[in-house]
């Protein structure tokens, strides 16, 4: 498995089903009551991390999904933690319904907001960098996608396209990443480490590859 410098290759690769694996970030945090649990969805581009909260949401119908994208969106690529922390994860701590606006929202004049409705079971926080020791306090449980690059690589030209202007941001995108990870290390943090490239056979409807 391909993995940038400092990336740590999980080991004991194992099927499990979707379903245990909510009960583990459920025990994670066992006392977490009047408001919804907080699991922070991490890993590199083209991972995987929004088609496996799709599938987490069919587990646990009663949540919610927010994506670190919206936040950053015309702002910063990793440099959006406050704006997390103080206007999405402190209301939610609180019980709270969330509806932000951030302020490149309203510069740009993008519509909408960022909405959580309150009494929600679980709320998946999903994105790159999510897992960082800033947020630690905020978040509940976590995981960690960890997949070869070069089949990472070949999901975000089969996303995004490879122009000159994508490949323009894919580098200063990783002048940014690289460094943020290798010091917050994700991986060592996370409650579980999936396996998004993995080549063990499983039903990605009801199962998946997770790290001992």
């Amino acid at each position: 498995m391909r993995l940038h410098p400092g990336e740590a290759e999980a080991t004991g690769w194992r099927v499990e089903k979707l379903s245990d694996v909510v009960r583990r970030l459920r025990e994670a945090a066992p006392d977490v009551a009047g408001r919804p649990l907080l699991v922070a969805v991490d890993g590199r581009g083209g991972a995987g991390k929004s088609t496996l909260v799709e599938r987490l949401r069919v587990i646990v119908p009663a949540s919610e999904v927010v994506h670190t994208d919206d936040i950053a969106w015309n702002h910063a690529c990793f440099d959006w933690g406050d704006l997390m922390a103080e206007n999405v994860l402190r209301p939610l701590h609180r019980g709270e319904a969330v509806e932000f606006r951030p302020p490149a929202w309203i510069e740009h004049r993008r519509p909408g907001a960022i909405r959580v409705p309150a009494g929600a079971d679980v709320v998946w926080v999903e994105g790159t960098g999510i897992i960082r020791e800033d947020l630690a306090p905020w978040i509940d449980a976590s995981i960690w996608l960890q997949g070869d690059l070069d089949e990472q690589e070949r999901r975000l030209v089969a996303r995004d396209g490879n122009s000159a202007a994508q490949q323009r941001h894919i580098a200063a995108w990783l002048a940014e990443e690289l460094p943020f990870m290798l010091r917050e290390q994700p991986w060592r943090k996370a409650t579980i480490v999936v396996g998004s490239t993995t080549g063990l056979r499983h039903d990605p409807d009801t199962e998946i590859v997770i790290a001992c």
